[in-house]
C-alpha cells in the first residue's frame, strides 16, 4: 500500500534512512525531505573548519543529491509546524505537505540574549555552516588590528571554539588575538575535574582568559555587558549559551519533555501520536533523557530506520539502547585534544588524532553514498 513518508532534517539521525532511501521508495512509498540548506554540515567537525583544519567539503553531506538521486523530492525550507491531526507538515513558506509517517531530525539552536544595534561579528556556533562566515570575518581583522575575541558560556564549544580560533590566528600569520571565555558559574561544569583541568591548561598555556562567576547581560557594539555591571571590549563575539531543542513541537502542541524537544517512547515513537518519529536534538528520550551530543544521534540511525520502516509497512518496532556510556573527545585547536572514556583520560595530540580518524571515517562512510 502507497504511503507518504516525510522527513524534517538530513542530519546524523537521518543518515542510515537518507541511505536507504531507494528501497523505500521501491515498495511503492513516496518520500519527501525537507531540509533548510541542500547540504548537511557535521557538528563535531565544525570547530575544525573554523581553524582551517577541514575544507567545507569535507564536512558536509550532499543532502538534496542523495534524496533525488534515489527518486525522492528535497523541498528546500523550513518546517514551521506539525499538524497531527490532518497528518501534516506546514512550511515557513506556508506550503503543507502531507504525511502518513513523519520522522523528525530538526536538530537545535543557540538561544539568542538581548543585542543591541546591527552586529556584523556577532555569531552563533549553530548554524554550522556559519563558521564559514565567521573564519573569513576573523582573518579580516587578524588582518588590520588585534581583535578583542569573546566567547560566551561555558561548555564544550566554547573551549573547542577558542582553541580553534587561536589556531586560525596562529596559521593565518596575522595578529593574534585577545580572547577571552565568558563562562558564566563555572567552565565545563558538568564534567570531571580531571578533564577541566587539562582543557584550562592547554588553553591558559595560549593566553587565552577564562572568565568564571559573571554572567553575560546583553551586547552590543561597544562589547559584552556583564552582570556585575562591567563591560568586555569585544570586535568579535561567538554566541555558544548551548543548545535547545527545534521549537517546532511546543508550536505544534506536541508532547514535549521538559527542554521543549519532542518526547518519545523507547522506539524514538511520539508518545501522542504513533505516525511521528525522531532522534537527535530534537528529541526527549522519556525512557532515559539524553545529553545532546552526536553520538547517540548515530546510535539512533539504524533502529530509526527500522521503526520508520515498520510503522510504514506495519511490521513491529525495535527498542532503542543508549548503551550507557559514550567516548568525548575535544578539538582544541593545534591539532591537540583531550579524550575521556570510562577510566581512560589523556590529552594532547594523540586525543586530536583519534578524533580526527573517527570523524573523517564517519563522513566517508556517508558521503560515499553521493
Amino acid at each position: 500500500m502507497h504511503k507518504r513518508l516525510v522527513l524534517i532534517g538530513g542530519g546524523h539521525a537521518h543518515m542510515v534512512t537518507l541511505a536507504n532511501l531507494g528501497k523505500i521508495i521501491e515498495k511503492g512509498h513516496s518520500v519527501t525531505v525537507i531540509g533548510p540548506s541542500d547540504y548537511h554540515y557535521y557538528s563535531g567537525m565544525g570547530p575544525g573548519m573554523l581553524s582551517g583544519t577541514y575544507r567545507p567539503e569535507e564536512i558536509r553531506f550532499a543532502t538534496r543529491h542523495v534524496v533525488e538521486k534515489q527518486r525522492g523530492t528535497f523541498l528546500l525550507g523550513k518546517a514551521a509546524r506539525i499538524d497531527p491531526e490532518k497528518k501534516t507538515v506546514v512550511l515557513e513558506s506556508g506550503d503543507t505537505i502531507p504525511y502518513d509517517v513523519l520522522s523528525c531530525n530538526a536538530g537545535s539552536h543557540v538561544p539568542q540574549p538581548a543585542v543591541e544595534g546591527d552586529l556584523a561579528d556577532t555569531f552563533s556556533v549553530k548554524p554550522i555552516e556559519r563558521l564559514m562566515t565567521a573564519k573569513s570575518r576573523l582573518i579580516d581583522h587578524f588582518d588590520r588590528h588585534t581583535p578583542n575575541v569573546v566567547i560566551v558560556g561555558g561548555g564544550p564549544s566554547s573551549a573547542e571554539v577558542a582553541g580553534n580560533v587561536w589556531q586560525l590566528a596562529t596559521t593565518t600569520g596575522r595578529q593574534m588575538p585577545r580572547i577571552t571565555v565568558c563562562a558564566g558559574s563555572a567552565f565545563m561544569s558538568r564534567f570531571p575535574a580531571s578533564v577541566r583541568r587539562k582543557i584550562v591548561s592547554t588553553l591558559s598555556r595560549r593566553g587565552i582568559t577564562i572568565r568564571e562567576g559573571v554572567y553575560m547581560k546583553s551586547v552590543s557594539p561597544e562589547g559584552v555587558f556583564l552582570d556585575n555591571g562591567e563591560t568586555l571590549p569585544a570586535d568579535f563575539i561567538f554566541l555558544a549559551l548551548g543548545v535547545k531543542p527545534s521549537a517546532i513541537f511546543a508550536d505544534s502542541g506536541i508532547a514535549t519533555g521538559p527542554d521543549g524537544g519532542l518526547r518519545v517512547n523507547r522506539f524514538l515513537q511520539s508518545t501522542q501520536h504513533p505516525d511521528i518519529f525522531g532522534g537527535g536534538d530534537c528529541i526527549y528520550f522519556q525512557d532515559h533523557p539524553l545529553d545532546k551530543v552526536g553520538v547517540y544521534a548515530v546510535r539512533e540511525n539504524p533502529v530509526l530506520f527500522h521503526n520508520i520502516v515498520a510503522q510504514l509497512d506495519g511490521g513491529d518496532l525495535m527498542p532503542f539502547d543508549p548503551n550507557g556510556d559514550y567516548l568525548l573527545i575535544f578539538n582544541l585547536g593545534g591539532g591537540v585534544g583531550v579524550l575521556k572514556k570510562r577510566w581512560l583520560e589523556f590529552g594532547g595530540r594523540p586525543a586530536f588524532i583519534i578524533k580526527d580518524y573517527i570523524d573523517r571515517k564517519f563522513m566517508k562512510e556517508f558521503q560515499a553514498i553521493e
